[in-house]
Protein backbone atom coordinates (compact mmCIF):
# COMPACT_ATOMS: atom_id res chain seq x y z
CA UNK A 1 0.00 0.00 0.00
CA UNK A 2 1.06 3.95 -0.49
CA UNK A 3 0.15 6.94 1.50
CA UNK A 4 -1.08 9.60 -1.00
CA UNK A 5 -0.51 13.02 1.51
CA UNK A 6 -2.23 16.46 0.08
CA UNK A 7 -1.02 19.24 1.73
CA UNK A 8 -1.98 23.06 1.08
CA UNK A 9 -3.27 26.30 2.20
CA UNK A 10 -6.54 28.21 1.21
CA UNK A 11 -6.76 31.93 0.35
CA UNK A 12 -9.86 33.30 0.51
CA UNK A 13 -11.39 32.76 3.98
CA UNK A 14 -15.10 33.56 2.82
CA UNK A 15 -15.00 30.57 0.50
CA UNK A 16 -13.34 28.20 3.26
CA UNK A 17 -15.78 26.76 4.87
CA UNK A 18 -17.69 25.91 1.65
CA UNK A 19 -14.46 24.17 0.45
CA UNK A 20 -13.85 22.09 3.79
CA UNK A 21 -17.71 21.11 3.22
CA UNK A 22 -16.75 19.76 0.06
CA UNK A 23 -13.88 18.22 0.49
CA UNK A 24 -14.79 16.58 3.89
CA UNK A 25 -17.92 15.63 2.17
CA UNK A 26 -18.30 14.70 -1.70
CA UNK A 27 -15.03 14.78 -2.57
CA UNK A 28 -13.84 11.77 -0.13
CA UNK A 29 -17.51 9.77 -1.38
CA UNK A 30 -16.32 10.64 -5.01
CA UNK A 31 -12.40 9.47 -4.50
CA UNK A 32 -12.99 6.43 -2.38
CA UNK A 33 -15.72 5.29 -5.16
CA UNK A 34 -12.62 5.21 -7.46
CA UNK A 35 -10.01 1.90 -8.06
CA UNK A 36 -6.96 1.67 -5.92
CA UNK A 37 -8.25 4.42 -3.16
CA UNK A 38 -8.98 2.80 -0.11
CA UNK A 39 -9.35 4.72 2.82
CA UNK A 40 -8.87 9.18 4.03
CA UNK A 41 -8.74 11.41 6.68
CA UNK A 42 -8.14 15.16 6.54
CA UNK A 43 -6.54 17.31 8.83
CA UNK A 44 -6.12 21.15 9.90
CA UNK A 45 -2.63 22.08 11.20
CA UNK A 46 -3.16 23.74 14.54
CA UNK A 47 0.61 23.94 15.69
CA UNK A 48 3.83 24.14 14.44
CA UNK A 49 5.21 24.66 10.62
CA UNK A 50 3.55 23.64 7.72
CA UNK A 51 1.03 24.09 5.61
CA UNK A 52 -2.46 24.62 6.49
CA UNK A 53 -4.60 21.17 5.04
CA UNK A 54 -3.34 17.91 5.04
CA UNK A 55 -5.29 15.20 3.72
CA UNK A 56 -3.84 11.67 4.04
CA UNK A 57 -4.92 9.31 1.79
CA UNK A 58 -4.35 5.44 1.55
CA UNK A 59 -4.14 3.57 -1.73
CA UNK A 60 -3.09 0.31 -3.16
CA UNK A 61 -1.28 1.01 -5.85
CA UNK A 62 0.22 3.97 -7.80
CA UNK A 63 -1.98 3.27 -11.23
CA UNK A 64 -4.61 5.17 -9.00
CA UNK A 65 -3.95 8.27 -10.71
CA UNK A 66 -4.03 6.83 -14.32
CA UNK A 67 -7.46 5.18 -14.10
CA UNK A 68 -10.07 6.42 -16.42
CA UNK A 69 -12.16 6.97 -13.18
CA UNK A 70 -9.51 9.20 -11.52
CA UNK A 71 -8.52 11.33 -14.84
CA UNK A 72 -11.81 12.50 -16.30
CA UNK A 73 -13.19 13.52 -12.71
CA UNK A 74 -10.37 15.18 -10.88
CA UNK A 75 -13.28 17.88 -9.22
CA UNK A 76 -10.60 20.76 -7.80
CA UNK A 77 -11.71 22.81 -10.45
CA UNK A 78 -13.76 25.36 -9.31
CA UNK A 79 -11.27 25.64 -5.97
CA UNK A 80 -8.32 25.60 -7.98
CA UNK A 81 -7.79 29.92 -7.24
CA UNK A 82 -7.54 29.65 -3.97
CA UNK A 83 -5.77 26.33 -3.56
CA UNK A 84 -2.10 27.91 -2.93
CA UNK A 85 1.47 26.25 -1.21
CA UNK A 86 0.04 22.43 -2.91
CA UNK A 87 1.72 19.59 -3.16
CA UNK A 88 0.79 16.45 -3.90
CA UNK A 89 3.15 13.51 -2.82
CA UNK A 90 3.10 9.87 -2.58
CA UNK A 91 5.32 7.92 0.02
CA UNK A 92 5.62 4.33 0.22
CA UNK A 93 6.15 2.53 3.74
CA UNK A 94 6.71 -0.97 5.35
CA UNK A 95 3.32 -2.26 6.60
CA UNK A 96 0.90 0.64 5.70
CA UNK A 97 -2.51 -0.51 5.64
CA UNK A 98 -5.74 1.06 5.26
CA UNK A 99 -6.39 2.15 8.80
CA UNK A 100 -2.95 3.48 9.08
CA UNK A 101 -2.88 6.73 10.05
CA UNK A 102 -6.63 6.68 11.40
CA UNK A 103 -6.82 9.75 14.14
CA UNK A 104 -9.90 9.47 16.49
CA UNK A 105 -11.52 13.03 16.93
CA UNK A 106 -9.73 13.99 20.36
CA UNK A 107 -6.51 12.47 18.45
CA UNK A 108 -4.04 14.34 16.77
CA UNK A 109 -1.61 13.75 13.60
CA UNK A 110 2.37 14.69 14.00
CA UNK A 111 4.63 15.37 11.04
CA UNK A 112 7.44 16.10 10.41
CA UNK A 113 9.03 16.61 6.35
CA UNK A 114 11.88 17.67 4.87
CA UNK A 115 10.71 20.03 1.83
CA UNK A 116 13.22 21.11 -1.05
CA UNK A 117 16.08 18.94 1.09
CA UNK A 118 18.07 16.42 -0.62
CA UNK A 119 17.86 12.99 -0.23
CA UNK A 120 21.62 12.69 2.36
CA UNK A 121 19.81 16.10 4.63
CA UNK A 122 16.10 14.34 4.97
CA UNK A 123 17.90 11.28 5.92
CA UNK A 124 20.19 12.97 8.36
CA UNK A 125 17.18 14.78 9.86
CA UNK A 126 15.30 11.22 9.97
CA UNK A 127 18.30 10.06 12.35
CA UNK A 128 17.38 13.14 14.53
CA UNK A 129 13.78 13.36 14.92
CA UNK A 130 13.53 9.28 15.31
CA UNK A 131 15.53 9.44 18.42
CA UNK A 132 13.22 11.97 19.94
CA UNK A 133 9.97 10.67 18.57
CA UNK A 134 10.90 6.45 18.08
CA UNK A 135 7.12 5.88 17.62
CA UNK A 136 6.86 7.82 14.58
CA UNK A 137 6.81 6.04 11.15
CA UNK A 138 8.80 7.39 8.36
CA UNK A 139 7.66 7.16 4.77
CA UNK A 140 10.14 7.38 1.54
CA UNK A 141 8.96 9.51 -1.98
CA UNK A 142 8.00 7.21 -4.77
CA UNK A 143 6.33 9.49 -6.79
CA UNK A 144 4.11 12.92 -7.96
CA UNK A 145 5.64 16.07 -7.28
CA UNK A 146 8.25 14.98 -4.45
CA UNK A 147 8.02 17.90 -2.78
CA UNK A 148 9.83 16.02 0.60
CA UNK A 149 12.07 13.25 -0.39
CA UNK A 150 10.88 11.91 3.91
CA UNK A 151 7.94 12.36 5.57
CA UNK A 152 7.28 11.44 9.17
CA UNK A 153 3.95 10.55 10.51
CA UNK A 154 2.97 9.94 14.17
CA UNK A 155 -0.69 9.13 14.82
CA UNK A 156 -1.79 10.24 18.63
CA UNK A 157 -4.99 9.01 20.38
CA UNK A 158 -5.71 12.46 22.11
CA UNK A 159 -4.18 15.62 21.80
CA UNK A 160 -0.60 16.55 23.98
CA UNK A 161 -1.52 18.84 27.00
CA UNK A 162 1.30 21.45 25.95
CA UNK A 163 3.29 20.52 22.66
CA UNK A 164 6.30 22.24 21.28
CA UNK A 165 8.33 21.49 18.11
CA UNK A 166 11.76 18.98 19.21
CA UNK A 167 13.64 21.31 16.60
CA UNK A 168 15.54 17.90 16.01
CA UNK A 169 16.74 18.95 12.73
CA UNK A 170 17.48 22.68 10.96
CA UNK A 171 14.56 23.07 8.56
CA UNK A 172 12.07 20.46 8.94
CA UNK A 173 8.55 21.37 9.41
CA UNK A 174 7.44 20.18 12.45
CA UNK A 175 3.53 20.30 13.03
CA UNK A 176 0.28 18.80 14.76
CA UNK A 177 -2.10 18.56 12.75
CA UNK A 178 -6.38 17.85 14.12
CA UNK A 179 -8.69 15.67 12.53
CA UNK A 180 -11.42 17.88 10.21
CA UNK A 181 -12.92 14.83 9.03
CA UNK A 182 -13.79 11.33 10.42
CA UNK A 183 -11.39 8.05 9.24
CA UNK A 184 -13.32 7.18 6.06
CA UNK A 185 -12.42 3.57 4.19
CA UNK A 186 -13.82 2.55 1.05
CA UNK A 187 -14.27 -1.27 2.57
CA UNK A 188 -16.68 0.32 5.09
CA UNK A 189 -18.52 2.00 2.16
CA UNK A 190 -19.76 -0.81 0.67
CA UNK A 191 -20.97 -2.75 3.23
Amino acid sequence: MYAYIVRCNFSDPAKEQAWNDWYSGPKIVQMLSKPYFRSNQRFRRSAGDGRDYLALWVLESPEAFTTKEYTSDWGFFEWKPYIIDWSRDLFSGDDIVEDSFAVLPQGALHVVSFDNMTEDRALQGQKAYAFVHPKMVWLKITGLDRHTQLIGVESMPELPRSWRASNAFSGAQEAIYLPISDFHSAAARKR
